[in-house]
């Protein structure tokens, strides 16, 4: 309860699922339609096959209806050019240069994330520029990020200080609950949910009690 006299600070809504999809292809649309039925996903970051243009579009052509049809938004990984004509609902892209150069494709009907940012100046610039999130902690292609502490740090400093939502990405099960409570209005998962044994609805409904266990002890 806020004292009186003094106005109590907005909430932030609770923090929900961000879902990135592995490289194969293969079975991955059943493999979501399983996902998005065990827990709700705000978004799923579509991570496209190499190949052809139109390889690329008519895969996620083919993936769109199942995550648009739960209600979760469809992002295609850094291909902006490729969102309209797969009916997607936007793109993540890797760094201030790539945002910039999809911003006017994608703007202002679709969805512009961005990632990929090694400093606090990148990652305001790219809420300057127009991002619609930013994201801390997503691996590079080697599969290298900072460390843990580090990637809470920087969404803790996000969080408490501007409105832009933040994703925070996890790549343990163990890590989704402590970036949650670092304050990432979004939690990143993705080879933790689909290398996990016990299935991919059985690890995205772990991934989101940890996400409400996080906002009940908040």
């Amino acid at each position: 309860m806020a004292s009186r006299g003094k106005q109590a600070e907005p909430r932030r809504p609770p923090p929900r699922l961000y879902l990135v999809t592995p490289q194969d292809a293969a079975g991955l649309a059943d493999r979501l339609a399983e996902a998005l039925a065990a827990a709700d996903i705000a978004a799923v970051l579509l991570r496209l096959p190499q190949g052809e243009e139109a390889v690329r579009a008519d895969h996620a052509k083919a993936i769109a209806p199942t995550v648009q049809n739960k209600g979760a938004a469809l992002l295609l990984d850094g291909d902006a050019e490729l969102v309209v004509r797969a009916g997607a609902d936007g793109a993540h892209l890797g760094g201030i240069e790539a945002l910039a150069a999809a911003l006017p494709t994608l703007k202002p009907a679709h969805i512009a994330g961005c990632g990929r940012l090694t400093t606090r100046h990148e990652a305001m610039i790219a809420g300057e520029a127009g991002a619609d999130y930013v994201m801390f902690g997503e691996p590079d292609a080697s599969g290298r990020r900072p460390s843990f502490d580090a990637v809470a740090e920087r969404v803790a400093w996000w969080a408490e200080l501007f409105e832009i939502p933040c994703v925070g990405f996890a790549t343990s099960l163990d890590e989704v609950r402590p970036l949650a409570s670092a304050g990432a209005d979004f939690v990143a998962v993705g080879n933790c949910i689909f290398d996990d044994e016990r299935g991919d609805a059985a690890a995205v409904a772990d991934a989101a009690r940890r996400l409400a266990f996080a906002e009940t002890v908040a």
